[in-house]
């Protein structure tokens, strides 16, 4: 009986302390104090450094993939879509650990109240 209730007040301490880990890690991202982790990254850009042995229209289509692609990376750059990324990803986990938390806690007031 005393031994279910010591495990009770662990998993409420430790459901607990997971939400708030969560719940303060979310704000230092959000704010801006510390990054998100990183799960997608910037791609490396790749230059196509010779065009010798392409006839005209693979240069000229060359041509048009990396004009295309420069207004594109104008619009919308690409560092900006991984941060977006990264904190959906973030956001999904933090989900995650809230839930574990209330669920943890849950378990350990139940075995506190066991009459």
């Amino acid at each position: 009986m005393i031994l279910n209730k010591i495990i009770g007040y662990i998993l409420l301490s430790a459901g607990l302390f997971l939400i708030l880990f969560s719940v303060y890690q979310s704000y230092v991202i959000y704010t801006g104090k510390t990054s998100a982790p990183l799960v997608f990254q910037v791609p490396l850009a790749q230059e196509i450094s010779s065009t010798t042995g392409q006839n005209a229209t693979q240069q000229i289509q060359n041509q048009i993939d990396q004009s295309v692609q420069k207004q594109i990376n104008q619009i919308l750059p690409p560092a900006t879509i991984t941060k977006i990324l990264n904190l959906a990803v973030w956001s999904f986990l933090a989900f995650v650990l809230i839930f574990a938390g209330g669920t943890i806690s849950g378990i350990g007031v139940k075995l506190i109240k066991v009459v």
